[in-house]
């Protein structure tokens, strides 16, 4: 498991004497396992995010932030587990919400497997329309028309109608190709200065960042503007917040969201619409921007660049700024500019296959490349904070989920991480109860029951300052 940390907390260019501040529970029996390591996954990611948020919180404290100063960190098995399922846990009058449309699974093809992804209206859409089947069809029509076609076939049709579908390969074939073989020679975090200007300093950064008052959250008195949907971006967010950051999360009004997903990553959050398009909305947009301390975008690369939101853009008009950046297949290569998301990445990486059966494709019991690269992202915002408040500059940090599929795949599973591979939990043995790691609270529209947030050290804070509201319906403003 150390190793597993050491590799991630190195990615993040931290001090390693630093990793000596976290602990961790004792195993939890019953927690879901894998063939591959994720529960190993799981823990390294929320373990440096704690870590990261303990080494923010001391510096903003006044300190110097040396391992000794930094607040102890615990790692728990159960708040792991169940932050990790977290939007299956959620819970609005104790009603829950389906996960995946009937038209988001693996379906055969005439060669092998694809797996498609149609949550949204518009992407069910768009697949209907590439397979040539009306707006009305169902699974058997569609199961019936991707028996007749290849899967890359179907891949490159859907792609090419805005749809989302990808072939399953396994791991020696994703590697081998052109995006994958991109993905692996890339780090698993990029955390560093943006342009080519000399570093801001300190007191000239967006807003002086000044020492937190005592018993303050580490994050008090930050804005950040998240511009991220589903769940990785919304993960990373979702915790910042929780660490008392002003986080206000903006959508065009052109695309639906999901309420129910949204009772789980609003958490602490704000939630407004604006249209970058009309130029009412691009100006108070433009306001918001110019006094945000944090730019965290999840859409495909290039999609917002248009609205001058590139990194290099963001680093040209807010000079001290610091700019997160995910995506689904990297930004470059000839996968650059596709949409992804979790199930996708899982299908396309060679970890279906491997969590699968003779008779078809398998799951990991958790998007746990959404979750873990959220706690990542998250984490390389922290320790950017942390080195704008030493010396000042803009900064860029990325993730990837492939890249975390990588990890996975490639490098915790000969990490050492403690976790055997080729398992599917112990036979008899009782799943693990989530209960004490689920929480209920009264929101605008009901109580909800929500996980509670596994990043936990020292004098940090234990759950959010205000439930999710409705989406959509805040005013596009800065409470802080």
């Amino acid at each position: 498991m150390e190793k597993a940390v050491l590799g991630a907390w190195a990615a993040l260019g931290a001090d390693p004497a630093m990793v000596q501040r976290i602990s961790y529970g004792p195993g939890m029996p019953g927690v879901p396992t894998a063939r591959l390591p994720v529960m190993a996954l799981a823990r390294a990611t929320v373990a440096v995010c704690s870590l990261a948020a303990a080494e923010f919180a001391a510096v903003r404290a006044g300190g110097g932030g040396t391992a000794s100063e930094v607040p102890r960190v615990r790692v728990d098995d159960g708040a792991v587990a169940t932050a990790f399922h977290s939007e299956r846990h959620i819970r609005l009058e104790d009603r829950g919400g389906e996960t995946f449309a009937p038209l988001s699974r693996f379906w055969r093809t005439a060669d092998g497997w694809v797996r498609t992804h149609a949550n949204y209206p518009h992407h069910r859409e768009r697949l209907l329309a590439a397979l040539g089947l009306p707006a009305g069809a169902g699974v058997e029509a569609v199961a019936a028309e991707l028996e007749r076609r290849r899967a890359l076939d179907v891949e490159e049709a859907v792609y090419g109608s805005g749809g989302l579908a990808v072939a399953v390969r396994g791991s020696h074939d994703w590697t081998a190709g052109p995006q994958g073989a991109l993905v692996a020679e890339q780090p698993l975090l990029t955390l560093a200065p943006l342009g080519d200007a000399p570093p801001v300093p300190p007191r000239t950064a967006p807003r002086d960042t000044p020492s937190a008052p005592p018993g303050a959250a580490p994050c008090a008195g930050l804005r950040v503007l998240d511009l991220t949907r589903v769940l990785a971006g919304p993960v990373a967010t979702r915790t910042l917040a929780l660490l008392g950051a002003d986080v206000l999360r903006i959508d065009t009004p052109r695309l639906a969201e999901s309420q129910e997903i949204h009772h789980d990553t609003g958490l602490g959050k704000r939630s407004a619409l604006l249209d970058l398009g009309r130029s009412a909305d691009r100006e108070l947009f433009e306001d918001l921007l110019v006094r945000a301390d944090v730019v965290v975008t999840g859409y495909r690369p290039g999609a917002l660049d248009r609205f001058g939101l590139s990194a290099e853009a963001l680093a040209a008009r807010r000079p001290g700024v610091v700019v997160a950046e995910l995506s689904a297949w990297g930004r470059s290569g000839p996968w650059g500019g596709r949409r992804g998301f979790d199930s996708l990445v899982q299908a396309a990486t060679g970890i279906a296959l491997r969590e699968g059966s003779t008779l078809r494709p398998g799951v990991l019991p958790a998007q746990a490349l959404d979750h873990g690269t959220g706690y990542l992202l998250a984490a390389a915002v922290l320790r950017a904070l942390t080195e704008r408040q030493r010396g000042g500059g803009t900064w860029l940090v990325r993730a990837t989920l492939a890249r975390t599929a990588h990890w996975l795949l490639h490098e915790l599973d000969d990490a050492g991480t403690g976790e055997a591979a080729g398992t599917a939990g112990t036979p008899g043995e009782e799943p693990y109860e989530p209960e004490p790691w689920l929480v209920g609270r009264d929101s605008p529209l009901g109580r909800v029951r929500h996980a509670r947030s596994p990043v936990m050290f020292e004098g940090g804070p234990r759950d959010w300052a205000r439930p999710a509201g409705r989406w959509g319906t805040d005013l596009p403003r800065w409470t802080s």
